[in-house]
């Protein structure tokens, strides 16, 4: 799977020149279920078509639609699915997202991307990454509580351990063992621990355990671990040990969040009223916002004048705010995080914690 970063995010918030397609489709895991996943994508392709003939019928439909058709013949593609698809593209580019949460089936195209399905999917506080080490390489796994999917990575991740002629695995020099370590924990830290930013849980028998918290300088590095080899385990078993020993990080960090808000309101810089929150983003203020998972406040947001004003989501006019806060919090380069209902400091569904 191709994991979705902050990186990401702030990219696809910046200027594109458009058409710029955003196709979000809902998928499944297992048979047969998953048999109507490329129907639906079809269905989707033959709107994207029309759509865009009636908008853009000077441009070249035939090579924006390519890329799209070409996904659509993947078996094999289709047969390794998540709960979730996005399809971000344009002239000069196509992006694909597996997500571990389901979406909508949508397509927008605009002159910008719609991103507000993936904002809480990537902001979720219950998301982790797992590094499993043995003599025979590294692998990358990204999760939640419920779902764990491998992520692609480079050679130098996946390389086994070389032994030199006539040596066995017991003559392998400690020096030897943090030499191969080290260039693994650079390229688990810049490739993906920064990009996203998730917590990474390492799971590797003890002495694989001790050398690679020895060599490690990646400060997304949990104390806990998972002392099993990785061979011993399948994808199912690996999930349930891997959220067993991430619940206490992640449950100890949605205190410290709660706690770090209680503590700005205190000194005025923090608030849970839409008022406040409404205007603090407009202005930029906001440095952490926290958001009640599948929470709706239907309204408009006038981001220019920092109002926010509830109405009826049944009006096609009329969004989230929310998701419309959320993404105003991410241009300014903010921090969104999507917290459990039973664990929010309050019960507005908002809860920002300001910079000044």
């Amino acid at each position: 799977m191709q994991q979705i970063s902050t990186n990401h995010l702030t990219a696809l918030l910046a200027h594109h020149e458009p058409p710029c397609i955003s196709l979000y489709l809902p998928t499944h895991r297992r048979h047969p279920e998953r048999e109507a996943d490329p129907i639906l994508y079809r269905n989707q392709l033959r709107e994207l078509e029309a759509s865009l003939t009636q908008r853009y019928p000077k441009r070249d439909i035939k090579a924006l639609l390519a890329p799209f058709e070409a996904l659509s013949h993947d078996h094999d593609f289709w047969n390794n699915r998540t709960e979730g698809l996005a399809i971000l593209s344009t002239g000069a580019s196509f992006q694909v997202f597996d997500l571990q949460r389901p979406v909508k089936a949508l397509l927008v195209v605009a002159d910008s991307f719609h991103i507000k399905p993936l904002l809480r999917v990537l902001q979720s506080a219950d998301r982790y990454q797992v590094l499993c080490l043995s003599m025979h390489g590294g692998k990358l796994y990204e999760g939640n509580r419920d779902a764990l999917d491998p992520v692609h990575v480079s050679a130098v991740v996946s390389a086994p351990l070389q032994h030199a002629a006539k040596q066995s695995r017991k003559d392998t020099e400690h020096a030897d063992l943090l030499a191969w370590l080290r260039p693994i924990d650079v390229a688990v830290q810049e490739h993906h621990s920064k990009p996203s930013g998730l917590p990474l849980l390492l799971v590797a028998l003890p002495e694989m355990q001790a050398a690679f918290r020895e060599a490690s300088r990646n400060a997304a590095l949990v104390e806990a671990g998972i002392t099993t080899s990785p061979e011993a385990l399948d994808i199912e078993a690996l999930r349930v040990q891997a959220w067993r020993q991430f619940e206490p990080h992640y449950l100890a960090r949605l205190a410290k969040l709660v706690d770090t808000f209680e503590a700005a309101r205190a000194r005025g810089l923090g608030t849970d009223l839409l008022a406040d929150v409404a205007a603090a983003a407009a202005a930029s203020r906001i440095d952490t916002l926290l958001v009640e998972a599948d929470r709706e406040i239907p309204g408009r947001l006038d981001a220019a004048a920092g109002t926010a004003t509830k109405a009826d989501l049944a009006d096609p006019e009329v969004d989230d705010l929310i998701d419309d806060l959320a993404e105003a919090v991410l241009r300014a380069k903010g921090e969104v995080i999507v917290v459990p209902k039973e664990r929010m400091p309050g019960s507005t569904g908002l809860a920002a914690i300001l910079r000044y």
